[in-house]
């Protein structure tokens, strides 16, 4: 895709900005529009003492981003039927002696404490499988589950834990097979392929680095060990907002992007929904992630409405790329909107969908509903054009579910008179008339 030469200077500027001003070794970053790698840039050493300049193709440490596709590879399997959000943890790992539920960890509202019980980053040595498991009573609950939004990395290791119970693979092969392959994204992987960066640590008082640690993460891998390009960051960033069915249900994708904790509670600027974080740049909400270990940073975000997304790594243990990330997707949407989709002509309303559609009262408010892609919706008269209408699936011949938007998950009841007329509807216990009319 071509990128209209005003933004991609706009882009490259902010990058080489943030790569001069923070004193980053190197940056990568690239922009995905509409589902299309739109444009990338690297700049600086992935590998100081080697003189080998970054790329954007070039490997980088991309830490808590893993937590994504372990949140994806849980999604997965609770489609698949092999468990259940509301699975409390020894269900899974037989004698657990903490017991959350699933959806409190991928959530990180467990309230367990932030790092593996084994001080890992004091030793740099990280428990395998088992002793994680062994230990885990030395884990403190830190606070009440539920009480609060508190991250954790021991949350993320024993999630990947449950990955390998329930489908009886590797977590490491169990992504590679069911998430990175499908999707194509072969520079995401466990362990660095070159050409990979070196992590570093940026001198504060002199122009110099200190090479970091190379840390293996035993247990803690489903929380943090991956590497990746922005290349293919970007292209995951796309799935996130317009998945590939055959992978991952859409449905299932906007679950995870639903918010179920707030993690800024004095200017609710954050959110965190099911392994994906959530952010807010004015009215836009984004989905994604942050990481770090030792010598790299990196984030990854998307805007699913716009259609656009953006991924940034660097090797430095002192930068913040969030920022970078949520003005590279602010700019390419204000200079470069990705164009509504057209109106087009869809298949006949089924027949007995007909007596249901027009004008619709609660008491005193209005209802419009329609047929749209093969879903009927309702939307209350008024409401502003960014709340969703609410979507609704049939069961029975009288019953409908609310699968989306206002009531999710409460039935529409139909109505009948003696000459089998709908007369009225009953949706989430209150009457739905062709009129207003007083409660009575």
């Amino acid at each position: 895709m071509s990128v209209p030469e005003p933004l991609a200077a706009k882009l490259a500027q902010l990058v080489r900005h943030e790569q001069r001003d923070k004193r980053l070794p190197s940056i990568a970053a690239a922009v995905v529009r509409d589902g299309e790698l739109l444009w990338e840039t690297a700049v600086g050493a992935g590998d100081v003492e080697q003189s080998r300049d970054a790329t954007p193709d070039t490997q980088y440490r991309i830490g808590s981003i893993t937590k994504t596709f372990t949140a994806a590879a849980i999604m997965q399997l609770r489609d698949a039927g092999k468990l259940d959000l509301e699975d409390t943890l020894d269900r899974h790992i037989e004698g657990a002696a903490h017991r959350p539920t699933l959806r409190r960890l991928l959530s990180h509202t467990s309230g367990l404490q932030r790092e593996t019980q084994d001080e890992a980053w004091l030793t740099l040595r990280f428990a395998s499988t088992e002793e994680l498991v062994d230990t885990l009573g030395k884990a403190e609950q830190v606070l009440p589950p539920g009480a609060r939004f508190h991250y954790s990395n021991l949350a993320f290791a024993l999630l990947g834990i449950v990955v390998e119970a329930a489908s009886g693979l590797s977590y490491a092969d169990y992504v590679r097979q069911r998430l990175l392959e499908p999707l194509g994204l072969r520079r995401l992987t466990f362990v660095p392929e070159p050409p990979s960066a070196v992590g570093y640590l940026v001198q504060e008082y002199a122009e110099g680095v200190v090479t970091e640690a190379d840390v293996q993460t035993g247990a803690w891998l489903s929380a943090g060990q991956m590497w990746g390009t922005v290349r293919d960051l970007c292209r995951w960033a796309a799935f996130l907002g317009n998945p590939d069915e055959t992978v991952l249900a859409r449905a299932t994708v906007e679950e995870m992007r639903t918010v179920q904790t707030i993690d800024d509670p004095v200017r609710w600027t954050g959110g965190y929904g099911l392994g994906l974080g959530l952010r807010r740049d004015g009215e836009r909400i984004l989905a994604g992630h942050g990481g770090s270990m030792p010598g790299f940073i990196a984030g990854v975000y998307v805007s699913p409405v716009d259609r656009v997304g953006a991924a940034v790594l660097t090797n430095s243990s002192t930068a913040t790329v969030d920022e970078l990330t949520l003005k590279l997707i602010a700019h390419t949407v204000e200079e470069w909107p990705v164009a509504p989709e057209s109106w087009r002509v869809e298949e006949p309303t089924p027949a007995e969908v007909e007596p249901l559609l027009g004008i619709w009262w609660v008491e005193g408010s209005q209802i419009v509903f329609r047929w749209r892609d093969g879903k009927l919706e309702g939307r209350y008269a008024g409401i502003p054009d960014w709340k969703p209408s609410s979507a609704f699936e049939r069961e029975t011949a009288d019953r409908w579910r609310t699968v989306a938007g206002p009531e999710q998950g409460e039935t529409l009841r139909i109505e009948r008179n003696a000459e089998d007329r709908v007369v009225r509807m009953i949706w989430a216990g209150y009457p739905v008339t062709r009129a207003p009319r007083p409660f009575s």
